[in-house]
């Protein structure tokens, strides 16, 4: 009987390591079923563009997997049962598996009722509709000064300069970029007229205000929440180990340590790169932790050695509108280095760094590097079965 590989959502994770298995494993012997809610991929990074206006790229999973050897399954996981090895879909169809990777993602968290977020497609074309709708000199209140917040309030001031902006930030803004990127940070803020509140909890929000931890009323015809993520409660609602936030906990490699036939990848899995730093929720996290699993899991499953954990970090990268930016350079454990990118240079780096991700979901079998796919190995650990070019 063939190995069956199942992958649970087709983010950046998870397209990545459904396409890295099958290029690495012969189809003689394995297969691989790819299971996501949408037909498209959908480009998180962009979320913030498209509630502007601008249309995105379609970018259809049949077409991406067309000839991979991936089945691809269009459908809702409602369930998974780690002990029975499978499963349920929302159309009540279930799946049996050998190894299960697991890339269910994250969404927003804790959205009030009358706020927008900016954590998938539908709520972005919600918003979208909503600014749309709002007449010049509307305001618009973006919450969290994460990475999210600062991108979506740059891109609205900048799309639609007509309306009054402001943003509000636990803490100071861009307090985690270097000197010489908060200086740059502030300056495009001011440029674009986005009035920040710093230090700033907001604890309710209502259709046209929103009021602070102190007692603030603040103008917000439209409120963005932006202020974390959470992940998908599945994984919690198993017997797999799972961290506070619900994030499976995993290995060095990417396996569940609490059940070896699963693994976890991108923003579902609470992972430590290869400085023993945990990963914090991002594209940049979620497709080397899916090349590393599907590396991981050919590995073990050929005899072949299994591949070190050396992730780590480069850089961080903020767009401030299509024209501006801050490139950001940490050490591999994410903290920030002194020096930065900034301005056009900047945005141009980080519209190849936004493209090349969405380029490597399209050729999900292009970045796998030349080697002989092997067959599942036969007999004990570590004799490898025939080899055969791909």
């Amino acid at each position: 009987m063939k190995h069956r590989i199942v992958v649970l959502g087709a983010g950046y994770a998870g397209a990545n390591a459904a396409g890295r298995l099958a290029k690495r494993l012969h189809p003689a012997d394995t297969e691989i079923t790819l299971v996501n809610a949408d037909a498209e991929f959908v480009e998180r990074v962009r979320m913030h563009q498209l509630a502007t206006g601008q249309d995105l790229k379609p970018r259809p999973l049949a077409g991406v997997f067309a000839g991979t050897g991936v089945q691809l399954r269009i459908a809702r996981v409602a369930a998974v049962d780690a002990e029975r090895r499978t499963v349920a879909l929302a159309d009540g169809e279930e799946l049996g598996y050998d190894t299960l990777v697991y890339a269910l993602g994250s969404t927003a968290a804790a959205v009030p009722e009358h706020a927008h977020s900016l954590a998938g497609k539908e709520s972005a074309l919600r918003l979208r509709a909503r600014l749309a709708d709002l007449a010049a000199g509307g305001t618009v209140l973006v919450v969290g000064g994460g990475l999210t917040g600062i991108e979506a309030a740059t891109e609205i001031a900048e799309a639609r300069p007509d309306l009054e902006i402001a943003l509000a930030a636990r803490g100071g803004l861009g307090d985690w970029l270097s000197e010489k990127g908060r200086d740059h940070l502030r300056r495009a803020f001011d440029r674009l007229g986005i009035t920040v509140h710093e230090n700033t909890a907001v604890t309710r929000v209502e259709p046209a205000t929103a009021t602070t931890a102190d007692g603030r009323t603040i103008p917000a015809q439209v409120t963005v929440w932006t202020a974390g993520f959470a992940v998908h409660p599945i994984a919690a609602a198993t017997t797999l180990t799972v961290s506070e936030t619900g994030q499976i906990v995993v290995d060095d490699t990417m396996r569940s340590v609490s059940h070896p036939d699963v693994y976890a990848v991108g923003d579902a899995a609470y992972a430590r790169g290869g400085h023993g730093t945990p990963l914090r929720m991002s594209c940049a996290s979620g497709i080397p932790t899916a090349q590393l699993a599907a590396d991981a899991i050919a590995a073990r499953l050929t005899g072949r050695p299994v591949p070190e954990n050396k992730i780590g970090y480069a850089v961080q990268c903020v767009s401030l509108g299509r024209r501006d930016a801050v490139i950001q350079r940490v050490t591999p454990d994410d903290v920030a280095k002194p020096s930065a990118a900034t301005g056009k240079t900047a945005a141009r780096i980080k519209e190849l760094i936004c493209r090349s991700a969405a380029w490597s979901v399209e050729h999900p079998t292009l970045l796998v590097p030349s080697r002989r796919r092997h067959t599942v190995a036969a007999g004990e650990p570590g004799e490898v079965g025939r080899s055969v070019p791909r």
